[in-house]
Formats: C-alpha cells, structure tokens, sequence
C-alpha cells in the first residue's frame, strides 16, 4: 500500500497536474481577498477575517478536486493496468486507500500555503491579533473535511468509467449537489417538518457550523460516515469487474 501511495503521489509531483491544481487554487483565493474588487477583498473591506477565503474555497475545490481524482481509476481502466494491480499481493481497500490519500496529501498541501493569509491578516488586525482564532481554525478544519469528503467521491467517480472527462463531470456534479443540492431542495420547503433533516444531508451546513469555531462530534461524524461510503461504494465499484 506505501508503495502504491508513494508511486500516485511521485506520479502527481513528477508532473504538471499536482503543482497546476496548488496554483490555480491558490490563485484564485488571493485575487478574491487581496485584489479583485470583490466582498471578500480584505483589505478594501477593512475586516480582519478569513470568511473570503472559507467561502470560496469550497466552489474552487469543486472542480480542481474532481481534477485530481479523474485519473486515479479511470486512466488505470482505459489501458489495462487495473487487472495487474489487481493480481498485486493488495487487497483492494488497500489500493482504494493509496489512492484516496495520495489525493488527500494533495490537498492538504494546497492549504498550508494559505497560513500565510492568516498570519497576514493577524498582523494586520487593528490591534494586532484582532482575529477569531477559534472560528478561523475551525474553518480550516471544516475545509480539510470537505476536501477529504471530495476526493472520496472523486475516487469512487473515477472508478465507475474508463473515461477521465467523464469521472471529472460525474465527480464534480455528486461533490456540487452533496455541497449545495440539499440546500437548495431545502429552500423550497416541499417536505414540512422533514425539511431541516433534508438540509443536515447537506455538507454545506455541517461546513458552516465547523466554521464557527465549534467542533460539534455530529459534524465530524457526518464527514467521516461520507468518506467511508463513497469508499465503500470504490470497493464494491473494483469487486464488480470479478463477479
């Protein structure tokens, strides 16, 4: 399994992809807070907050996750190496998870530049500091578990074709609608009393209360609960081609 996870992780640094997905992902985030003439533009808006950056980042990884996740099976499929993987000394939940983390690494990645953010925001907080540390970590923390979340479904989208467009398109519309679709359904009130369960099925409310700097256990288990799914569902995805 190290082996595997070293050899996507490799696959991703010896190339382009893995250093074009930090860029743009960091590139967006700094036009929107420090120069675009936007809400969420630090210092034009004078508030010393990362909201911008926690509110844009979702809809970023929205397609630059699905982009890292499209070749894991899909490219393995198209030419034939998924049956020598498979015939490894690996169990498949092992390949699965050297994948899934390979892609995890990435991401985690992405964001630890954006600590410079915050250490500029806090240095530029009036006084010095004026910054809600607890809500700020608790975002990051929110945003890891999104991430992870993502690249769980980017990993099971990837397994169900041999096409790397069409795993990016099914991973980006499974990640939008578990971020927003619940949500929107929610916002027309069409099951009554049930409509508060139906929102919870949402990420971006478990999201929004991690933000607020409270790590509520029900929200880390939601996040936990859809990663081993999507998982789950990669492993009986591989388990079918033997049937």
């Amino acid at each position: 399994m190290l082996v595997l996870f070293r050899k996507e992780l490799s696959a991703f640094l010896s190339s382009l992809i893995g250093y074009v997905v930090i860029v743009v992902f960091l590139l967006i985030n700094g036009l929107f807070l420090w120069v675009l003439p936007a809400a969420s533009n630090i210092p034009a808006y004078g508030y010393a907050n990362l909201d911008g950056l926690f509110s844009i980042s979702p809809f970023v990884f929205l397609f630059l996750i699905p982009a890292i996740t499209m070749r894991f099976f899909a490219d393995e499929n198209k030419s034939g190496t998924i049956e020598i993987l498979m015939t490894k000394p690996i169990t498949d939940l092992e390949i699965i998870l050297a994948k899934y983390f390979a892609g995890l690494v990435l991401v985690v990645v992405s964001l630890l530049p954006t600590l410079v953010y915050f250490y500029s925001v806090y240095k530029l907080g009036l006084p010095q500091g004026n910054i809600d540390s607890g809500a700020t970590w608790g975002s990051y923390i929110g945003l890891l578990f999104l991430g992870a979340s993502f690249v769980a479904a980017g990993v099971f989208s990837s397994s169900v074709t041999d096409n790397q467009i069409v795993s990016f398109i099914l991973a980006a519309f499974v990640c939008a609608f578990l971020y927003a679709g619940f949500e929107f359904i929610y916002s027309f009130e069409w099951f009554g009393g049930a409509d508060l369960i139906v929102k919870n099925l949402g990420m971006s409310t478990h999201y929004a209360s991690l933000s607020r700097g409270v790590i509520d256990t029900r929200d880390v288990l939601y996040f936990i609960s859809l990663m081993v799914f999507f998982l789950l569902l990669t492993k009986i995805s591989l388990e079918s081609r033997k049937w």
